[in-house]
């Protein structure tokens, strides 16, 4: 087992891929906008563009997204994130997914999403 870490900082990694031989599971850290000074349809583009730059590194894509949380720091934002989200996940490739509301670390961040995603060595060969 080989366990690689991707932008990794002082306090955590934005990635972590965990090759198991056969396949390799990625854990993408909780990604937010970097420019807060757009609505929530902005900031969840942003931030699901991240996801896909970060999965793009492991040699991984959307589709590959098992399982996905997602936090809002207003839950009256629920529609309005599930807009974009909706045109950006993959038809019949759905992770299983949580929502929930809560303060997030800056007023300024209105989501943060984080996704675990897993891929075969078939596709990384």
């Amino acid at each position: 087992m080989e366990i690689t870490r991707f932008d990794c900082g002082p306090r955590f990694s934005e990635m972590t891929v965990v090759d198991l031989g056969h396949g390799k599971m990625i854990y993408v850290s909780g990604q937010v906008a970097e420019d807060t000074t757009l609505d929530i349809t902005g900031q969840t583009r942003q931030v699901l563009g991240f996801i896909d730059k970060l999965l793009a590194k492991a040699g991984a894509n959307k589709t590959h997204i098992v399982q996905a949380r997602i936090y809002l720091s207003s839950v009256g934002d629920y529609v309005a994130m599930n807009s974009v989200w909706d045109d950006w996940v993959v038809p019949g490739h759905t992770p299983a997914r949580a929502t929930v509301g809560g303060r997030l670390i800056s007023i300024d961040y209105k989501v943060e999403i984080e996704c675990v995603a897993a891929i075969s060595s078939e596709l990384t060969d």
